[in-house]
């Protein structure tokens, strides 16, 4: 018996049980569908993340205070910033921007809520692709030479200070002194970078009027500064220009002796794959389980298919079947029906995860790499649970079995 032969035995069979073959594959197609929906859900999330975590800027590096060697003291001020705007000595950055803040209650007329409150350079907003504006604009280096009281304000802090007025040009007040408002930033609704609910003002008036910790040696410090790497592919060469730049402003000899801390939003990336790629594994492989209790279904199906068709397989032995016309005839029929469930199953996952996807407003793309899995899984149930069942019928003997009963 050839190949294609075995084939139609195996699917002739499946079709005179076809409820049995049905409640059989409903193991499978339950594994399938969980591996698909999962792992595709999985993979919006991490695109999702990816996408928020670019969202923020490109190539950013953050600059932060290093507290295992800095004494309870920031150790960051803008004299860095200026020795990390030289392109002569950090030629493998394009632009440098700083930060410094701290919680306040602002107000306005009769409405208040507590936020971050952010002193800032007047690129700030570049280097963090925050330059669109619901209303007004941004701040500008005036603002930051002539320490001036101007703010510009994120889209939820309009929302619960002005609910009924148009903010720009109008007046809050920050920490008992009062701040015109000169721009609204667009909503970003960024999980990473909480613009909406913060307000953000030049870094000179802040480090003037708002923030009041020194550095050890007494200087105005911020809080953190954003180098942003001229492409990516100077990523690295910008880490170490930086890392050895600050070192030499702050007479550090050694690397274990840094004040400061770099993260670079390659970094970020790395971490947030590897969580993302970690949990989808996870669910995949509870998703798993089910194929296994599916695999054991089948297993028992082929198992008492093989005790029903005891003299069929008498009979073919009799008429000169070969041990090896058996064994592919039920292995067949065992991944058949294996794969028959796994592509009803890739279909239902699919189904699943564009309705759970649409429920939580997230992609959930079915790429080819996880429909080649699911049917490689699927298949590979089938013949591993199905190798037994078929190794028992091409053992049986001829005669006994023309004599079962």
């Amino acid at each position: 018996m050839n190949l294609s032969e075995s084939l139609l035995t195996a699917l002739d069979s499946l079709r005179s049980n076809k409820l049995r073959a049905a409640l059989t594959m409903l193991g499978v197609i339950i594994g399938v569908a969980a591996v698909i929906a999962l792992l595709s859900i999985g993979n919006g999330v991490t695109a999702s993340i990816n996408d928020e975590i670019n969202a923020i800027g490109t190539n950013l590096i953050v600059i932060t205070t290093n507290a295992d060697n800095s004494d309870g003291y920031p150790t960051l001020t803008l004299a860095d910033v200026v020795a990390l705007s030289d392109p002569s000595r950090v030629p493998a950055v394009a632009d440098v921007a700083a930060s410094v803040g701290a919680g306040f209650a602002v107000t306005a007329g009769g409405n208040s809520t507590r936020t971050s409150v952010e002193g800032v350079t007047d690129n700030y907003f570049r280097v963090n692709n925050l330059e669109e504006v619901a209303g007004g604009g941004l701040l500008t280096e005036n603002d930051v030479d002539t320490r001036a009281r101007v703010a510009v304000i994120g889209d939820g802090v309009a929302e619960d200070l002005f609910p009924d007025s148009y903010p720009v040009g109008q007046s809050i007040k920050i920490n008992g002194a009062s701040y015109e408002v000169v721009g609204v930033l667009a909503p970003s609704g960024s999980a990473f970078s909480d613009t909406d609910s913060s307000v953000f003002v030049p870094i000179s008036t802040a480090q003037a009027r708002l923030v009041t910790n020194r550095t050890r040696q007494g200087e105005k410090p911020v809080s953190a500064i954003l180098a942003q790497a001229a492409n990516a592919d100077v990523n690295e060469a910008a880490l170490e220009q930086i890392a050895e730049v600050l070192r030499e402003e702050h007479g550090i000899a050694y690397a274990a002796e840094d004040d400061f801390q770099l993260l670079s939003q390659a970094d970020l990336l790395d971490t947030a794959g590897q969580i993302t790629g970690t949990l989808t594994a996870f669910l995949g492989a509870i998703a798993g389980i089910s194929l296994l209790v599916g695999g054991i279904g089948i297993m028992n199906i082929m198992l008492v298919s093989v005790t029903e068709r005891t003299r069929e397989i008498g009979i073919r032995k009799a008429v000169g079947a070969l041990r090896r016309d058996i064994l592919t005839q039920f292995l067949l029929e065992s991944v058949v029906l294996s794969l028959i469930g796994g592509i009803a199953g890739i279909i239902l996952g699919w189904i699943i995860a564009t309705i759970a996807g649409r429920a939580i407003d997230l992609a959930a793309p079915l790429d080819v790499g996880t429909v080649v899995l699911a049917t490689g899984f699927a298949t590979a149930v089938g013949l591993v649970f199905g190798i037994y069942p078929a190794w028992r019928a091409a053992g049986l003997r001829p005669i006994e079995a023309l004599r079962y009963e």
